[in-house]
């Protein structure tokens, strides 16, 4: 690790939610010692339009370095690439249930098929509700394999004052479990005094 940066690598599916996947790259983007891998799917480019108004060049330049979802010879796809984990944010209950039964049907799901197989850190920022039996159970299978299940629902004990501030409370959170230093979120120092 002292002879490389941290790798991390980012997809962004086509579940709403696309702004969790910006304002990671974003962050990401301007934190030294820390090395972006992009993967957007097809559904993802439309689903970014619909609701950040990018287009896919606009997030690609947040990253260091970007994949095609089909380029299944791609460095990410091979356990020897060292890397230090994978965020899917947001992940669809299609790349869930693929990721779940081992379908390395293109490169997002065999990046993660590898993150766990090599013992690494997998987070999918899942986005669907409710949930169905279906989906329970495949982030029940994902767990068991090593998994993180992270839906991106937001807390409101720091008061939040904007969506932004509640994307990048969630943002924060998910940052910290790769033991990444970050300002996003505001740290809890206990529960303040009512004053009864």
């Amino acid at each position: 690790m002292a002879d490389r940066p941290l790798r991390l690598i980012v997809a962004i599916t086509g579940a709403t939610g696309a702004v969790y996947g910006v304002r990671l790259l974003q962050h990401l983007q301007h934190t030294p010692g820390v090395e972006t891998h992009l993967l957007v799917s097809d559904a993802a480019v439309l689903t970014l339009h619909q609701e950040t108004g990018l287009q896919r060049r606009e997030v690609e330049a947040f990253a260091q370095v970007v994949h095609k979802v089909r380029d299944i010879g791609a460095s990410i796809a091979s356990g020897s690439f060292p890397s230090d984990g994978m965020v899917v944010a947001p992940c669809s209950m299609k790349t869930l249930a693929a990721v779940a039964h081992g379908l390395s049907d293109n490169l997002i799901t065999r990046a993660a098929d590898v993150v766990l197989k090599e013992r690494r850190r997998l987070v999918l920022m899942v986005r669907e509700t409710p949930f169905n039996l279906a989906h329970l159970r495949n982030m029940t299978a994902v767990t068991e394999m090593g998994g993180i299940i992270y839906p991106p629902l937001p807390g409101f004990y720091h008061q939040p004052q904007s969506i932004e501030e509640m994307v990048d409370h969630t943002v924060g959170r998910v940052i910290d479990l790769f033991g990444i230093d970050q300002a996003l979120t505001p740290r809890w120092s206990g529960m303040q005094s009512s004053g009864d």
